[in-house]
């Protein structure tokens, strides 16, 4: 997936290694291991920033479908993991599916007399 090789690409040329690392349609978990050196946050900056670049340079038409240019929205959540390292990449792992699973459980009214969603 284009996408994954722009984001491995982009963590390769920072020296930042992904322990494990999942693509959701809507959002990404990424477990990383960020060089003592590097700011957290210009990271994410970073990555969010250049990798968008790359998107929109191979697929022009996007820029316009996401607001202008704005393919990432604002935020992100940052954890130190500790002894948690091995939990939290398992859930990572789990990830695509477990929100395949809460898709499945979603109810969709349906009004049974003219086959329309509510």
């Amino acid at each position: 997936m284009l996408m994954t090789r722009n984001i491995q690409q982009l963590c390769e040329w920072k020296g930042v290694n992904i322990l494990e690392a999942e693509l959701c349609p809507d959002h990404v978990h990424m477990l990383v291991e960020i060089p003592p050196k590097i700011a957290v946050s210009k990271f994410m900056g970073y990555l969010k920033g250049k990798s968008s670049t790359m998107i929109y340079e191979q697929f022009g038409d996007l820029k316009y479908k996401y607001r202008n240019r704005a393919f990432w929205c604002t935020g992100y959540h940052v954890d130190t993991v500790g002894k948690n390292k091995n939990r939290i990449a398992e859930y990572i792992k789990n990830q695509l599916e477990e929100d395949k699973l809460g898709e499945q459980l979603s109810i969709t009214e349906v009004d049974h007399f003219s086959k329309k969603k509510k």
